[in-house]
Formats: structure tokens, sequence, C-alpha cells
């Protein structure tokens, strides 16, 4: 593992955060699954928060949004204390699960239609947010269709569409992008895209890099429970290079000059796969 991070640039610390943490911890007995992390996140920033498996990545997002205690630490969220102020929050994030926790025993709409009155939304105002995510999401068509009988990417969708209702400035997404079908994901991304350009923030966690890579102008990346990089992309391709200056631009794995953040990824956690192993019944 490459022990550097890019956790003082300037360009981190000129805003107030949206999201910033201190110290944050948390332990399952004897096991460290989060050890300590200070992270920061900008105002309007699209975030990207990476990880091995087992690095602690839904661990750490779970503490963000309020669904599991840290061991110790301090979570800020829009400058509030999330253990002081948790309902004021909560009222201002938007989290679309790993789970997705739907109730599948409702429609589309009446889904909808709860989560944003949940939110403090009046009647009216749930109503047409709800037809009009409905339509957004391509789910409108099929309106007395249960949700548990939708697919996993109506589901993905209509997750996506329970936590934006109330117009969140601050959304937590774990791994959004899974199972769901290219069109499905163009929808997203372009909702996603245009509320970071009205001042959102958007936190997410993906295993698919190359996703990360389109999507967000910052990463963090979590090793064994620790923060081993922070930064923009640029910083990170410049604290690799600073890092390892012998090594001519082919070693670094670059195209058309700049790593890609697969490659960067690989660098910082280090790539322990075997290249030249092969499965006997397979080689």
């Amino acid at each position: 593992m490459i022990g550097w991070s890019v956790l003082d640039s300037d360009s981190f610390m000129d805003a107030a955060p949206t999201i910033s943490t201190q110290s944050l911890t948390r332990r399952f007995g004897d096991f460290i699954a989060v050890d300590g992390i200070d992270l920061r996140v900008s105002p309007g920033q699209f975030f990207g928060f990476l990880g091995p498996n087992g690095a602690g990545k839904s661990t750490t997002i779970k503490m963000l949004t309020g669904l599991l205690a840290p061991s110790s630490g301090r979570i800020e969220i829009l400058g509030l204390d999330l253990a002081a102020h948790p309902v004021d929050v909560k009222r201002q994030i938007g989290v679309v699960p790993e789970g997705m926790a739907l109730f599948g025993r409702l429609t589309g709409s009446e889904f909808l239609n709860f989560a944003g009155r949940m939110y403090g939304l009046d009647r009216e105002t749930a109503a047409r947010r709800a037809a009009e995510l409905l339509d957004f999401m391509q789910l409108a068509d099929q309106p007395r269709k249960l949700v548990t009988d939708y697919s996993h990417g109506m589901q993905k969708k209509l997750a996506m569409a329970a936590a934006v209702i109330h117009g969140p400035k601050v959304l937590f997404l774990d791994e959004p992008f899974e199972g769901v079908d290219a069109i499905a994901a163009g929808t997203l991304k372009a909702m996603l895209q245009g509320m970071i350009a009205r001042g959102a923030t958007v936190f997410l966690t993906s295993h698919v890099l190359e996703i990360v890579e389109r999507l967000c102008s910052h990463v963090a990346i979590i090793h064994r429970g620790r923060l081993v990089a922070q930064g923009s992309l640029e910083e990170l391709r410049a604290g690799i290079g600073a890092q390892t200056p012998e090594l001519p631009g082919e070693d670094l794995g670059l195209s058309g000059g700049k790593m890609t953040l697969e490659q960067i990824f690989l660098r910082i956690v280090g790539d322990t796969r075997r290249t030249d192993q092969e499965l006997s019944w397979l080689g």
C-alpha cells in the first residue's frame, strides 16, 4: 500500500464542508471496521468513496446517514452535529442504501407519496412530485403494479426517487448502479448531474470505477478501515507521481498521459492479484 494521501490539499480546505468527520471509528467487538477516518466533502461536489470489499465503505455510509452509531468520533452534516441533531440532518439528506428497504406491498405511487409525507411534504406537493418522479423514472406506465413485482432495476429507480422527493441538499448512494441497465443508469446519471448543477452534494460508493471516474470530481479511498487518499483525481495522480518518480509513464500504466481511476486505485491499495496464475481446469 502506498503510504500517502492528499488530505491537506489547499483546494479541499477552502470551503466549509458539507460532510466532515473527525476520528470516525466503528468497532464490532475486537474488529475495527472503520479506524479513525477524517473525511471532508465540500458543497456541490460529486464525491466518490472507494475501497476493496470489506474495507469499511458501507459501515462508513451507515454512520454518515445515522443508520449506525459510531464507536467514537464526530460527524457533521451541513454544519450540524449528527449525534446532537439527527432529525434536523435527516430532513435535509437523501439515502439510497445498499438493500434499498422498500415496502413491497405498496404501488410505486403509494410508496413515493408515503416517502414524501415522511419528509414533511404536504399531500398535494407529495402527490405532484411523486407523479413527476414516476414519469421521469419511466415507472408510470403500470400504476397498479406492486413494488414487490418490480424488477431490480425498477426498484433501484424507485429507491432513488424516494431519496430525492424532498429535494435533499446531500444525497448518499450505496452502489446505486448495481444491477441497473444502461438506459436506467443514464436516467439516474442525468438526474444526479442536474442535482450537482443546482448545488447539491452527492456522496457515492461504487465498485464500478469507470462510472465513478466519469461522474465524480473528488474521491476518497478507504483500505482496511483507514482513509489512505482523498482529493481530486488530478491531486491523486500528482500524489502517485511524486511518490514514484523513478517509474516511467508506461510502468505506471498511463494512457494518453493520465492514469485512469482504476490504475490510481490499484496503485494505492495494492494489486495483489497474480496475473500469471492459472486454474488447472481452465488453463
